[in-house]
């Protein structure tokens, strides 16, 4: 016999289901085009000639950066709501070890943690990512905050393995939609205009908007995992044990090579 239904509970459950499930279609659309611009576009932009660009450009892309840039904004403040529901507000218990009601400090020092992370990558690539050697050091080293900000937020606030590995994909996730709005954005809006009026746009920026989109592509693919191995206790429950950040670093290690051999794939694909 199925047990009587709690209206109380009833109306909050279906809340945070539809909340996941604008998060996951938001989602699906700005990593769908996200990957749409990076292995599909990339490669063919380079193949059209200077009048077909500026006939073809101005058409395709504001209409595709629409919705690739209202997909993150989507994606994130859905994700932020989310994370108010499931974690801040005590009511699913997901956020603590223990599964005791959290109190404001319990959380709110790891969510100001994601925008000051946006911050700290930012800076890390505007100094160190002048140069191929360069870049490949403050790539170590975003991915060692990344690990650093899971073991701070177990250790020091006490969170659960699931909360953990959530806001590991915050994380990323906070950086990738900043850099959207505030970086890929307003470049690709100045190589638009540059092109509609048959002027060269500035080499800096297809140069930044390139960068940071195919920083997006790889943090994404660790990010995916994050969201979706939240009741995986296979994976969120080692933060019980000892050594559960190697096999964090590995994720990340894993992700970015998988990301880098489709990156290396892609010049060679033409279809059918």
């Amino acid at each position: 016999m199925n047990p009587p239904l709690d209206l109380d509970v009833l109306p909050a459950d279906w809340g945070q289901l539809s909340l996941r499930w604008l998060h996951f279609v938001a989602g699906v659309l700005w990593i769908g085009l996200l990957y749409f611009f990076n292995w599909v576009n990339a490669a063919f932009a380079p193949t059209m000639d200077a009048e077909t660009k500026k006939k073809v450009i101005p058409e395709l892309m504001p209409r595709a950066l629409f919705w690739f840039r209202w997909g993150a904004a989507v994606t994130w403040l859905s994700g932020v709501t989310l994370a108010m529901v499931l974690y801040y507000s005590g009511r699913y218990g997901y956020l603590l070890e223990t599964g005791t009601k959290p109190e404001p400090m319990d959380w709110l020092p790891a969510f100001l943690g994601l925008v000051v992370g946006f911050v700290v990558y930012d800076l890390l690539f505007k100094f160190l990512g002048g140069s191929k050697g360069g870049h490949a050091v403050a790539v170590v080293i975003w991915g060692a905050i990344a690990v650093g900000f899971a073991c701070w937020i177990d250790a020091s606030l006490g969170f659960s393995g699931r909360a953990t590995f959530i806001h590991v994909g915050a994380l990323f996730g906070t950086a990738m939609a900043a850099n959207v709005w505030m970086r890929i954005w307003p470049a690709q809006r100045r190589i638009i205009t540059a092109i509609k009026s048959g002027q060269a746009p500035n080499p800096a920026d297809p140069a930044l908007a390139g960068l940071r989109s195919k920083h997006n592509t790889y943090m994404s693919v660790p990010l995916l995992l994050m969201m979706v191995s939240v009741d995986q206790t296979g994976l969120t429950g080692m933060t019980r044990g000892e050594g559960w950040q190697y096999t964090l670093a590995g994720i990340l290690v894993i992700g970015f090579v998988a990301t880098f051999l489709v990156y290396k794939s892609v010049p060679k694909v033409k279809g059918f």
